[in-house]
């Protein structure tokens, strides 16, 4: 149901970094304390290490980090941070900080960062709890009502055996009887072939299609195959199919609403700006990769 609209993002490097910044989202857009900057927990060769440099170890660590316990996570965030500081200082000694290389890649981290803020500013905390359960009644709202049933089944290797089954029970024979002897499933046969309530997508093509064309009573006059086998199928009810739960879905909907509000601040930034690209096979290659990220209709 809630396959909605958005951007396709598995082969664009934006993907990826929109990705990275989505992970923070839900982080930038609560209003947590600030961490004292003038509290010392540490010092490292007579540096201060404060309690802002932890926290933001912390964020910056998060994948890594993302599972301990808060006590735990503050811990190793410390280290990390006291091993991070040793490291920088012994490297800084070689002057490799004073390069060119060095300079471009703090340039691009400086850039990172900007983009960082820019996402938590101008899309994280423009997704509102509202905004998401507005969007969530306007989804249930439009979808189609759709159809539940249950079915029994009695799976067999051959057409030939299926053919068998239906003349059995065209003769009046009892299908959960005639299951338990002979289906071959061995997840459904014991409790006579019951699969249970299922909704569209949940099962082989084949089996559905069948399935959702009998009324409740009523079994299929002729052997359906499909990968597993040969099925005979009855369905013994049916009931509209409840939407899922606001809790169960409101991640989902707001990374996609967060994806599309990303995606339409770079387009509008693009439009405004002044990009030119000099080698041509290059403008083309990444012309390719824009009209991929465009909305799905």
């Amino acid at each position: 149901m809630f396959a909605l609209p958005g951007r396709r993002l598995a082969v664009h490097a934006g993907a990826a970094l929109f990705a990275a910044v989505l992970a923070a989202a839900p982080a930038m857009a609560e209003d947590a304390p600030a961490p004292d900057p003038n509290k010392v927990v540490a010092t490292v060769n007579g540096q201060n290490i404060t309690e802002a440099e932890v926290a933001l170890a912390e964020e910056e660590l998060d994948p890594q980090l993302g599972e301990l316990p808060p006590d735990q996570r503050r811990a190793n965030a410390l280290s990390a941070l006291i091993d991070i500081r040793l490291m920088a200082a012994e490297e800084e000694k070689t002057g490799i900080a004073d390069t060119d290389d060095f300079k471009r890649r703090m340039d691009f981290l400086r850039l990172r960062a900007l983009h960082s803020e820019f996402v938590g500013n101008k899309v994280a905390k423009a997704v509102t709890e509202a905004d998401v359960r507005a969007r969530y009644d306007k989804e249930i709202a439009a979808a189609p009502p759709v159809n539940e049933v249950r079915a029994s089944h009695i799976l067999v290797k051959t057409e030939d055996e299926a053919k068998a089954i239906i003349a059995e029970l065209e003769k009046g024979g009892d299908f959960e009887a005639i299951a338990k002897e002979k289906s071959q499933d061995p997840g459904s046969g014991a409790s006579g072939g019951d699969l249970g309530f299922f909704g569209p997508g949940r099962m082989v093509p084949e089996f559905e299609q069948a399935a959702m064309a009998l009324e409740v009573g009523q079994y299929t006059k002729e052997p359906v195959k499909s990968q597993f086998g040969w099925h005979v199928i009855k369905v013994t009810d049916k009931r509209p199919q409840q939407p899922p739960a606001y809790e169960q879905v409101r991640g989902e909907i707001r990374s996609i609403m967060l994806r599309e509000k990303y995606f339409a601040e770079v387009a509008a930034l693009r439009k405004g700006a002044d990009v030119k690209i000099e080698d041509p096979a290059l403008a083309s290659a990444v012309d390719a990769v824009d009209k991929r990220e465009e909305p799905a209709q």
